[in-house]
């Protein structure tokens, strides 16, 4: 029996050598998660069924278990770049057309030529998720959508100012190329439908001031240097006026009543608009003219200039013209039993029998953990642990071919004594 024994010890610290070294040799994979070799005694069953004898036969290999621990994460830099840092698996296909899932912790990601985000370590697997826009479903493999923002027309403005009351009324016509017809002005890019732009230019006239008191200011408008509303009869007409009480306050009873409009004229392939200017907040006041907020909703085209990654797996893009838009989710698998998932190398796990079933959700909910972009999760792999574990696996090997030897020197007596 001696021989028996020794030999599945043998055995066995050669499994135990096999996975100590392969934890060793992937201590810089991406995402790899170190193994250990489960052990199990081994007895015979007796012929009378008085149970087992009382003499082991050897050892067995139970099981070899991934330990499933948090590994480091590291700083790349690389937008594409995903770490997961708590539970959860990245949902992977092998193709586009084939949507098996596999799974996986190794977040180098990139771009193919397509648009889709697939991991080259993983012989190209492609990155699953929730498109834009979609609430539930089965994930589907992620494109990044990198077709430019249409243009948006200004629909509504707003100009807020601190006008100087010690300014004296004009009374002579107003004339926007000469300076003396007005006290200020300001200037306001607008945009029309193809996201070409206009410059509206308000000027300020204060006009009376009556014994209630209330003081009058008109406004007048030019669009890319045309006076609008055109002249009549070379007189401009304001596009508005603002009165203010005694206390520098509109008298104004509502929005509407302070909104001027200015039309835009037609342009090649455009068609004329109006661009409602809110001056509600606009005071009155003894100090220096002021231009106090300023908006517009228009919006030139926009070419994608690059993506964020949030901890909650939500792809953001971000535009030359400052919008952003929702590109697409990621989404994590987790499992009740981690260590029930099948290995089937780079870097890819399949769902086993004793796994369970995956449960899908988006990153930070169901107790998933959160992304962190442009990072990654290193090995766990302990070498200075590893490396102990390879000199006991070392040392219970040569025991047990030191047994081995033992059986043979005691069988060699007993053949020499016969």
């Amino acid at each position: 029996m001696g021989f028996q024994q020794g030999l599945s010890g043998l055995n066995a610290a050669d499994k135990a050598l096999s996975v100590t070294g392969n934890n060793i040799a992937n201590a810089s994979t991406v995402g790899f998660k170190d193994a250990q070799a489960q052990f199990a005694d081994a007895y015979a069953n007796s012929m009378n069924r008085s149970g087992n004898s009382p003499v082991g036969i050897g050892v067995s290999v139970a099981n070899v278990s991934q330990s499933f621990t948090q590994g480091n994460i590291t700083s790349t830099g690389n937008p594409l770049d995903i770490a997961i840092n708590g539970d959860g698996f990245f949902r992977m296909a092998s193709s586009l057309t084939d949507n098996t899932p596999m799974y996986a912790r190794n977040g180098q990601f990139q771009l193919d030529q397509n648009g889709y985000i697939i991991n080259p370590s993983e012989n190209g697997a492609f990155l699953t998720g929730l498109p834009a826009g979609v609430v539930g479903g089965d994930p589907v493999p992620i494109k990044i959508d990198t077709s430019a923002l249409p243009a948006t027309a200004t629909s509504t403005a707003t100009d807020v100012l601190n006008l100087d009351s010690r300014g004296a009324v004009i009374a002579t016509a107003f004339d926007a190329t000469n300076a003396t017809t007005y006290q200020n002005t300001t200037g306001m890019t607008v945009y029309d439908s193809l996201g070409n732009t206009h410059n509206v230019q308000t000027y300020y006239v204060k006009s009376a001031v009556s014994a209630t008191p209330t003081t009058t200011w008109d406004v007048y408008a030019t669009v890319d240097g045309v006076p609008s509303p055109p002249l009549a009869g070379g007189v401009q007409s304001p596009i508005g006026s603002l009165v203010f009480d005694a206390n520098g306050q509109s008298v104004a009873a509502t929005a509407a009543a302070q909104t001027f409009p200015v039309t835009i004229p037609a342009g090649s392939g455009t068609s004329a608009f109006t661009v409602p200017i809110n001056y509600s907040g606009t005071i009155q006041s003894g100090s220096t003219f002021a231009e106090l907020s300023r908006t517009q909703n228009g919006k030139a085209p926009g070419t994608l200039t690059g993506f964020n990654i949030g901890s909650d797996g939500s792809i953001v893009g971000s535009y030359s013209n400052g919008d952003t838009k929702n590109l697409g989710v990621v989404q994590l698998a987790s499992f009740a039993n981690p260590n029930g998932l099948q290995p089937i190398g780079n870097n890819l796990y399949l769902a086993g029998p004793s796994s369970g079933q995956a449960i899908m959700g988006s990153p930070t909910s169901g107790g998933l953990g959160s992304l962190n972009a442009r990072s990654v999760e290193s090995s766990n792999v302990d070498l200075t642990a590893e490396l102990v574990n390879l000199i006991v696996a070392q040392r219970v090997y040569q025991a047990n071919a030191q047994s081995i030897k033992a059986e043979d020197t005691v069988l060699q007596t007993a053949v020499n004594g016969l």
